[in-house]
Order: C-alpha cells, then structure tokens, then sequence
C-alpha cells in the first residue's frame, strides 16, 4: 500500500521544453490552487470522480494531443464531438469539476488559464488526493478548436486489446512499453461497464466458454451482476475490487490472481514481454507511484499547443 504522505516529484523535465512548471506564476497565482481546492471537494462528495479527471487526461491526450478537445460539446456542423462519441458517452465522467474551475478562474483571472492546463492540474489533484501521489505539472498549453467523434476509436485503445496492440498504440504517441503498463495503474480506481468485459464471461473467442485466464470465482461473481449479451442493461464493475477508491499498485496484485477485468489489463501478466514489468510495478509500491508521475507528466506533453497556437477559451464546452 502506498503512504498516504503524498509522494513529492519533480518531474519537469520530462514535459515538452514548451510548457513549464509555475507558468501562471506571476499571471494568475491562484490558478493551481483554485483547481485543487474545486477537485477536493468534488471528490469528497464522490470519490469516483477521482477516477473519471484522471481518464478524461488520458483520453483528452491521446486524441489531438492535451488541448481540451475531449471538452467541446457537439454543435451544428459538428454532430457528434469526442464527448459524444459511444466510447466517451457516457463514461467519462468530471466535466462539472473542471467547468466548475473554469468559472472560479475566469472570475479570478479572465481568459489566462486554459481548459487543457485545468485537465492536466485536475488529474494530478485526484491522483494527489485518492493515492498520495503528488507531482509538478508542466503547464502553458493552449486550448484546440477542433474536436471529432470519429477520431476516438482510431487513437483510444480498445478494452480488447492485446499488449503487443497496446505496446503499439501507446509507441504511436510516444510513450514506452513500460510507461503503458504504468499508467495502466489507474485501473486501480474506477469502473467499467459490463459489456466492456463480457465477453470474458460469456464468450471468449466466440466459443461460448469462460476465459481460461480469469479466475472462476471472480468470473461467478461478475456473472451475477453482468448479464449475457445481449442485454437492455449494461452494469459497471469496479476495475479493482480490492481498492476501488484507492490509487495504488493493488491492480497489479490483481493480475496475478487472475482478476484482471478487462482483457487489455490481464493480457499484461499473460504476455512474456509485459510480464516483468507488472510484477515489478506489483512488488515495489513506491516505485510504481514514482513512475506513474513521472508518465503522466510525459503524456501531459503528447502534441501540445503553446504559444500562439490555438486559444484561450472562456468556457470550456465551446470555442470563442
């Protein structure tokens, strides 16, 4: 288990030499503290919101890069935005939090601080406040004015996915093998919709037969709250059931007892090139959280705007 004294880095130097730690500073000295106090609260009423900040950076980042393309609503000409698209509605979760920031910034420091830069400080926050994992974000980025449904599924990684895929997918944006399997870690908290894994139970490779690599009684238990597909219903789980409100290395303990949900978090354990790297992440806490800091800040960085790229919007859901 990790300490609940927060876990403190400076991981700075692996962000894009654009952005930089303190970049509001002296423009709005408030801004970090504002996102932080607004993400405590929030995740004090729910902690599963913790959860739901940490993905939307994940899969703000991994379509157009971190530019709070992941918050623009869908408008006429425009259908169906990333937010809208099946994978992100309705699983993400958090857009209140960081509309909320928004508004508390705007007031204090109109039209400085970006929609990406509050995602990027939130993430952190919850990672702070569910894991004792605190960490100095890069920031300066700037906010996108694009952003279409259909490029999720061709950058997000599916829940099917085997780990050479994943290997892969996360190459394609820069990060490493072993990045992928730690931030993988945030699995740790949250959940996932039934028919995201129900396969697993019910018909894995489309033999009508459980998944030989998941433990039976973990698979009965899901069966009871997983119906068969296809179904009106399509109930969550929790992603880690030891800890579900916890971010720490007990997601990796979870392979190993063949109780990995999804088959992009058991592939890991069962795939040679992978295997080591989970039961290191398993076996040594602190290092793991090191790690995972030190990942998100570097996925922080994926295509960024700065300078005079993009803008600065006043609210979020839309462009100016």
């Amino acid at each position: 288990m990790l300490s609940t004294v927060a876990l403190i880095l400076s991981v700075s130097s692996l962000a894009s030499a654009s952005l930089q730690v303190g970049f509001y500073s002296s423009t709005c000295p408030s801004a970090e503290t504002i996102v932080r106090n607004t993400v405590n609260t929030a995740i004090s009423v729910n902690p599963g919101i913790a959860a739901g900040l940490i993905r939307m950076h994940f899969h703000d980042c991994f379509v157009r890069g971190c530019d709070a393309s992941v918050l623009l609503a869908s408008a006429p000409g425009n259908p169906i935005a990333e937010r809208d698209n099946p994978i992100n509605n309705p699983s993400l979760r958090g857009f209140e939090v960081i509309e909320d920031a928004k508004n508390q910034l705007e007031a204090a420091c109109p039209q400085t601080v970006s929609c990406a830069d509050i995602i990027a400080f939130a993430a952190r926050d919850s990672a702070l406040k569910v894991g004792g994992i605190n960490y100095d974000v890069p920031s300066g980025r700037r906010d996108g004015r694009v952003s279409i449904g259909d490029e999720v599924p061709q950058n997000l990684p599916a829940p099917t996915l085997n780990a050479d895929e994943l290997v892969n997918n996360f190459a394609q944006k820069g990060l490493s093998a072993d990045e992928m399997v730690t931030l993988s870690g945030a699995h740790s908290i949250g959940v996932s919709h039934c028919s995201s894994f129900s396969k697993r139970l019910y018909s894995f490779n489309d033999t009508f037969t459980q998944d030989p690599s998941m433990d039976p009684s973990y698979a009965a238990t899901l069966k009871t709250k997983c119906p068969s597909p296809p179904s009106n219903t399509d109930p969550t789980m929790p992603l880690d059931a030891s800890s579900p409100i916890r971010l720490d290395n007990n997601y990796y303990e979870g392979f190993i007892n063949h109780r990995g949900l999804l088959t992009s978090d058991q592939t890991l354990l069962n795939t040679q090139s992978t295997k080591e790297m989970v039961l290191t992440n398993a076996n040594y806490a602190p290092s793991w959280a090191a790690k995972f800091a030190q990942a998100m800040v570097h996925m922080g960085s994926i295509q960024v705007l700065t300078g005079s790229d993009g803008e600065i919007r006043r609210h979020c859901t839309f462009v100016n």
